[in-house]
Formats: structure tokens, C-alpha cells, sequence
């Protein structure tokens, strides 16, 4: 058989699998991630192999001996149930786990002033990814993927596309940003025309609309 005819193995499989139900990235990454652990800890057995006794001693394993926290382990527990319920079709019976503690801590928050203070030690690209945060309350993977499509200086809004739960929303965009803003976007077009000119200046499009726009790749908005 060869390479081309191979089939996918379990890990490809895995991950497209993700993929089709339109999982964000990272989550896809993370999931791949406990499942190579999973593996691991089994010697490379393959799932299809292992019964629930071999997934809860994965699981008391990160408790007991990993000390990992409960939402840590609720996120490797997340990940094989979907290895097995919707790759494997199987069910799991999950008795006797040794579930990680939660611990309730109060949340840090910066005053305004530490915020002023830390703004004040950058610049550029950093300082407006930093100002969005504070002053949009986007998560940073958001502030990251922010597209230029979404920014409307008009009704100063920021549109944030497949965020947390994969929903769309909007949110305030800081009357204070609007100028520093424009002025980067006003460089980064002039590096995007050279880009285009030089042969380049495509970007990763989300999902199948590099299919659907074929050129929306090469275009500003995105």
C-alpha cells in the first residue's frame, strides 16, 4: 500500500474529526494533545484496546500523581469522551475516578493605575493589543484574530468573530485607540500593498471560505 492510499491514522482521524464539528484551534490542539498523553501513558495501546478502567486510571493518574487542577482534568476527561462517543461510537464508564480538587481563589485585578503603568512600558503592536483588552474586554486569542473587517471607526465597535463558545459578538471600541489604530492600519495596508506586489499578501481564511471567496484571501478586509 502506499503512502498516498494509506488510511488515516487514529490521531488524523481525531483531529479532523474535530475539525468537521468546527472546534475553535486551540481546542482542537489541546485535545490532540491529551490524546497523544492518553496514549502515552498506555504504552501506545490503541483506544479501541482500552475500556473504561484504562481511562480512569489515566485520569486518577493526572489527580493523584500529577496534582493537576479539577479543570484541567475536566478538560482531558472532555477529550477522550470524544475520542470514544463520537470517534470509536463507544461509551464510558466512569465510577471510581478520583476526581482533581477545586480550589476557589479570588481573581487578581489590576487597578487603573497598574494598568497606566503597564501601558506606559510599551509601544507599538503590544500597546495596542494590551489597549483592546483592557478597554474592549476581549479575551487575547481575539484581540490576536481581529481581522480588519472588524473595526467600525464609525460607530466605534469591534466585531469579535467565533469568540469564546463560538459565538459572534460585538463590543465597544475605546474612543482613545481610534487614532493610534487608524495609523497602524494606515502602515500595515502600504506592507500589504508591497506584499501584493511582490507576490504575496494572502492570509488563512476560517473554515471553507477560502473556497467559497477565492480571492478574499488577497483582499484588505481580511
Amino acid at each position: 500500500m502506499t503512502s498516498s492510499s494509506r488510511p488515516p491514522g487514529l490521531i488524523q482521524r481525531y483531529r479532523e474529526e474535530l475539525q468537521v464539528r468546527r472546534y475553535a484551534r486551540r481546542t482542537v490542539k489541546t485535545y490532540e494533545q491529551w490524546l497523544r498523553s492518553f496514549l502515552r501513558f498506555h504504552a501506545m495501546r490503541h483506544p479501541r484496546e482500552m475500556e473504561s478502567a484504562e481511562v480512569n486510571a489515566f485520569l486518577n493518574h493526572l489527580a493523584v500523581e500529577l496534582q493537576v487542577s479539577a479543570s484541567t482534568q475536566n478538560q482531558a476527561l472532555a477529550a477522550l469522551l470524544f475520542l470514544y462517543r463520537e470517534l470509536l461510537e463507544r461509551d464510558l464508564e466512569l465510577e471510581g475516578v478520583v476526581r482533581a480538587r477545586t480550589r476557589r481563589r479570588l481573581p487578581v485585578v489590576l487597578s487603573e493605575a497598574e494598568v497606566r503603568a503597564v501601558r506606559a512600558q510599551l509601544a507599538g503592536e503590544p500597546a495596542l493589543v494590551v489597549g483592546l483588552l483592557y478597554g474592549s474586554g476581549l479575551r487575547l486569542m481575539e484581540a490576536l484574530r481581529l481581522r480588519v473587517k472588524d473595526f467600525d471607526f464609525e460607530r466605534r465597535e469591534l466585531t469579535v468573530r467565533d469568540g469564546k463558545g463560538g459565538k459572534d459578538q460585538r463590543t465597544l471600541l475605546p474612543q482613545s485607540l481610534v487614532a493610534e489604530l487608524q495609523e497602524h492600519l494606515l502602515k500595515v495596508r502600504r506592507l500589504h500593498q508591497a506584499d501584493l506586489a511582490a507576490g504575496w499578501g494572502r492570509v488563512l481564511m476560517p473554515y471553507g471560505l477560502a473556497r467559497k471567496y477565492p480571492n478574499a484571501e488577497r483582499e484588505w478586509a481580511w
